[in-house]
């Protein structure tokens, strides 16, 4: 029986799994070939559509919703590009918010002169080409921003001759002018655009608001505007900036229903921020717009495998910290011809205190992950890390990867993905544990504030209950102390949360942020991980 995420979802902030490339790849290229034989595949796993989610007739845990990053994607859609078909080629009524890149901009990927007017012809070939990716496959998309910490890495300026906050935002001006003017509209089939708010500070942050709220205004580009927010920077984790944002955009007009229904927080991966969020969705429909959705993503589950890490238990301790749990899987040869059930196995031998399957992991047994088998070495011979690729030390030859060496790894890259879809159910399903949890009584220290014990869902119903604009700004003021107890969604304390510049891997797995640069894992690389 598959376990149906999208019906489990109820009224909670969406969580968006921000889906690699490479996982992509396995869904798509099955489609054409045999990408992956079949022989390959766990007892149990039949088609490679069951590790897809937005397949809901076939998935093992169907779940509708999804981001793709354009700075990831092959942006021409005349090519029939087989590993992007898992994006392009989804079922209907499934929902996918498409990242613009503009990530890729600040970061010095994307080369080319992105100052306002410059003329250069690299730099309007890639807006145009990422402005009709993002109307031919994303309901929800996002802008092509440029964030102004992009200042605080001049090389990465030099390469897209951004080098001054006011360039960036006079880029971005000039960006926004290009999709309002060139969007395919949604009456013609375009996607809905997110209008991408940034600011490493609440001064910045309330600058870039006044010079880009224009932008979703009807009154100011009347069947052109843009539909919905996108929190960058301080926006997305900082509870102060966010609710002072959000009762100015509702006494500014522009919180409407069926025009700005959609905000999407990005890269927002600690777990108590999933009821965080789903407590302002739910004031913001009960007192501003009854349609209003809030998402929030990350790419966690797939950097985390990448790194070897695999998630095993979500803990949920009242009055304490709600968190994935997740560390270094098993990875050695001997385990090639163990048909143990990977859980077992991994809580037998130790590796894991203990182990919470998903509908994939409890498909698999121990040689299902390490595939490959080791050499048997002649009598006497020690294998070293200086001799283990000499043939003369083995009476049995041990299995070669598929880049025809003898890896250190057991895992193929196929182990791989199986362990990134195991990690995407664990944290969708966490998400929406701690929702029902919650909505029961259970609750996060982070959401009581240590002063008083004040529960942080009536202070947020007082704010937006509240008969004016003043007296909803009042009251956030007035718990300045205990917005700076929360820890920001990318693992800060309040204010200080500003920017993470890339990913981490430690016990304080939950700064993982998603502004990200996808490790070595596209197409032309798939084989990198079993080097």
């Amino acid at each position: 029986m598959a376990d149906d995420l999208t019906t489990k979802q109820k009224d909670y902030a969406v969580f968006l799994p921000a889906i690699s490339g490479f996982y992509a790849t396995f869904i798509g290229k099955q489609r054409f070939e045999e990408y992956v034989d079949t022989a390959r595949f766990p007892q149990g796993l039949t088609d490679m559509e069951q590790l897809n989610w937005l397949n809901s007739q076939k998935a093992l845990f169907p779940y509708k919703w999804s981001l793709h990053s354009g700075g990831h994607a092959n942006l021409d859609l005349t090519k029939t590009i087989s590993s992007e078909d898992m994006i392009r080629n989804r079922e209907p009524g499934t929902m996918m918010l498409g990242d613009s890149g503009g990530f890729q901009i600040a970061k010095g990927l994307w080369e080319g002169d992105w100052k306002a007017n410059s003329g250069c012809t690299k730099a309007q070939a890639k807006r145009e080409a990422v402005l009709k990716w993002l109307d031919g496959v994303a309901d929800y998309a996002m802008t092509l921003d440029i964030p102004t910490w992009i200042v605080n890495n001049p090389e990465a300026g030099e390469k897209v001759g951004i080098l001054k906050h006011e360039e960036a935002i006079a880029a971005t001006h000039y960006n926004n002018e290009y999709f309002i003017k060139n969007r395919k509209g949604i009456d013609a089939g375009g996607t809905k655009i997110l209008n991408v708010l940034q600011g490493a500070s609440h001064a910045e942050a309330d600058e870039w608001y006044e010079l880009m709220k224009g932008y979703c205004d009807p009154a100011q580009y009347p069947g052109r505007h843009f539909n919905g927010w996108a929190m960058g920077g301080q926006n997305m984790c900082d509870v102060h900036l966010i609710l002072k944002r959000l009762i100015a955009l509702k006494y500014d007009g522009l919180l409407q229903e069926g025009v700005h229904d959609w905000m999407h927080f990005l890269g927002t991966s600690k777990l108590e921020w999933a009821v965080l969020l789903t407590v302002i969705q739910r004031n913001v429909r009960k007192y501003a717009n009854p349609s209003f959705t809030i998402s929030f993503d990350c790419a966690s589950p797939f950097l985390a495998t990448a790194n070897g890490q695999v998630y095993y238990e979500n803990v949920f301790p009242t009055n304490g910290k709600w968190s994935y749990k997740m560390q270094s899987s098993a990875d050695n040869k001997k385990y090639a011809t163990d048909t143990r059930k990977y859980s077992d196995a991994v809580v037998q031998d130790g590796i894991f205190p203990v182990f919470n399957n998903s509908p994939i992991s409890d498909l698999l047994q121990m040689k299902d992950i390490c595939i490959y088998k080791p050499g048997v070495p002649k009598a006497g011979v020690v294998i070293t890390e200086d001799n283990f690729q000499d043939p003369a030390m083995y009476d049995v030859l041990p299995d070669m990867n598929k880049n025809n060496k003898w890896g250190k790894t057991s895992w193929d890259s196929f182990s791989y993905a199986l362990l990134m879809g195991h990690n995407v159910w664990m944290h969708i399903d966490a998400v929406q544990e701690a929702n029902r949890r919650f909505d029961t009584g259970e609750y996060p220290a982070m959401m009581r504030s240590k002063l008083n014990n004040e529960r942080f869902e009536d202070i947020v119903e007082a704010v937006f209950a509240a008969p004016d604009r003043a007296t909803s700004e009042a009251i956030i003021e007035r718990y300045n102390r205990y917005w700076m107890e929360i820890i920001g969604g990318r693992g800060r304390l309040g204010k200080k949360a500003v920017h993470v510049t890339a990913p981490h891997f430690n016990s304080l797995f939950e700064t993982v942020e998603t502004e990200y640069e996808e490790p070595e894992l596209d197409e032309d690389n798939l084989t990198a991980l079993e080097a």
